[in-house]
């Protein structure tokens, strides 16, 4: 019986994968042909998808881009048995855009069935696991202290502090909670983790619980991710049916167990304060600090708050080692970055690089330049809330520092790329209007100044006291900046800032008003 993967990725099944594989279904059954059809998640070439990969002598062939009326062709072609057709890639393991990443996190996604508990291991899966259990926490902590993994999630915080310090703290119980409320523009690298390859997510928990003493978690998954939701859902059932999950961690007598939640669409969740509010069943809007989460955190008790990505990094570096793993990277930023390359590119998808990899390489050498064929004008790193870089700005090394030091954020490695077409201070508008419509509404700097933003802003393009306004605008970026209570605030002048930093000219198309009328 001949194995065939096709991609249940939601991003895949947008581009017709449903309907391709009914198609081969059908079309097999009619020619008297057995086919063994297992569902993987996307390995991120998103502009090769759908595909198809067939299981041959020579390893897995892939084809693609598909249409629905190609089966017929690839079928007469000897698709089965790797035979030649227009749509033949070959072998992806091969293409470029894979053979020049650094993939630790996303190794299986795309290749392994993410129901099967038994697969994920044979590909490498549960050796982090094992290790953990082999060890003290304080050895574990260590371990991720020492290989530099940061917080994927936007602000890059030493991961292996936040644990120490939830290690540390006495409590009667303990918690970690995984921040898959993904909701940065571009951003789709947690998405994909979750459909495509669940049990290295479970598997990077269940080591964060044994290193500080906690048996539970809870997974916070946002509305708009249906299939990663039920994807979660079933591998959850599935581990612990295996034991990997449930009152005896792989009969090491050591508890953790994890279920999900799902949100509401709100994007403030994002901020670890207010998910941990809507967790409760509260309203999620943002605590102060201090008290930090990870002394007082879900229920009141000391809590590991942690990305997608930076879960899933865990069991790479149990089971390879610290020093493995900051041999990755450069400068304070070590490991890899789960890029995402979205926007007006014509190669978008899933990148996975050590950091210090250029804009320009990642755009330019990946993507291949914009979609349109137009030049590069903008492009937006870390989300809604990020920076604005021109074109000449492109070699920056995607690194925490570089990026800082460039008045932009790594953020969770979103890259959203725009042609010449982008009018700059459109975006600006749009950074105020949401901030002022995705706002928790707790403190005044981030409720009314989004407002207020997108008032000057319009004054400011429609020509009324031009250098006023300029100045107003800046007074109050400072003020959000300084005041807000969150990020939420906090970082929307960044988008606002950088777009009239570097691209002025976009804020200055009405003609001046006499000086009567002004």
């Amino acid at each position: 019986m001949t194995r065939v993967f096709i991609s249940q990725d939601a991003a895949s099944l947008s581009l017709g994968s449903k309907r391709i594989l009914a198609r081969l279904e059908n079309a097999a059954a009619e020619a008297g042909l057995a086919l063994e059809i297992v569902r993987t998640g996307s390995r991120g070439l998103f502009w090769l998808e759908p595909l198809i990969e067939v299981e041959t002598a020579e390893g897995r062939i892939a084809y693609g881009p598909l249409k629905t009326s190609d089966i017929d062709s690839l079928l007469a072609a000897g698709f089965l048995a790797g035979g030649e057709h227009p749509s033949r890639i070959g072998r992806l393991e091969d293409v470029a855009y894979l053979t020049r990443q650094a993939r630790l996190i996303f190794a299986r996604c795309g290749v392994t069935d993410p129901k099967s508990v038994a697969d994920y291991e044979a590909h490498g899966g549960l050796r982090g696991l094992r290790r953990a259990l082999a060890l003290e926490p304080v050895e574990i902590v260590d371990e991720i202290k020492l290989s530099g993994l940061r917080g994927r999630g936007g602000a890059g915080f030493p991961t292996g502090i936040k644990w120490n310090t939830v290690l540390n703290a006495e409590a009667d119980r303990k918690y970690v909670v995984c921040n898959a409320d993904e909701g940065d523009s571009g951003s789709f690298a947690d998405r994909m983790l979750m459909e495509g390859d669940p049990f290295t997510l479970i598997e990077g928990m269940a080591i964060a619980g044994l290193a500080v003493g906690a048996t539970k978690g809870y997974l916070y998954i946002r509305s708009e991710y249906p299939h990663a939701y039920r994807a979660m859902n079933a591998a959850i059932e599935a581990a612990t049916q295996a034991g990997i999950l449930g009152s005896s961690i792989l009969g090491s007598g050591r508890a953790f167990t994890l279920e999900t939640r799902l949100g509401a669409g709100a994007y403030i969740c994002g901020e670890e304060t207010s998910l941990l509010e809507s967790l409760e069943g509260k309203r999620g809007t943002v605590r102060a600090k201090p008290p930090l989460p990870a002394l007082k955190g879900l229920f009141g008790k000391p809590t590991i708050v942690n990305n997608v990505l930076s879960f899933a990094s865990v069991p790479w570096i149990l089971e390879h080692g610290h020093e493995a793993y900051a041999r990755y990277g450069m400068g304070r930023s070590m490991g890899t970055l789960p890029v995402q390359l979205a926007g007006n590119v014509k190669r978008g998808g899933l990148l996975e690089l050590a950091f210090g990899v250029t804009l320009r390489e990642v755009i330019e050498g990946f993507g291949g330049g914009t979609h349109s064929g137009r030049p590069i004008r903008a492009v937006q790193v870390g989300g809604p809330l990020g920076a604005y870089f021109p074109e000449h700005m492109l070699d920056i090394p995607m690194d925490y520092e570089a990026f800082a030091a460039a008045k932009g954020m790594l953020g969770h490695g979103g890259v959203v790329v725009f042609d010449d077409t982008v009018d700059l201070a459109v975006q600006a508008r749009f950074a105020f209007e949401f901030c002022a419509a995705e706002s928790c509404g707790k403190c005044t700097p981030c409720r009314v100044g989004a407002v207020r933003g997108v008032e000057v802003i319009d004054r400011i393009v429609a020509g009324i006291e031009r250098e006023k306004n300029v100045a107003l605008l800046d007074d109050l970026c400072q003020l959000m900046t300084d005041a807000s209570l969150c990020a939420m605030g906090g970082l929307t002048p960044v988008p606002v800032t950088s777009a009239l930093t570097h691209f002025p000219e976009d804020f200055d198309k009405a003609p001046h008003l006499p000086a009567a009328a002004e």
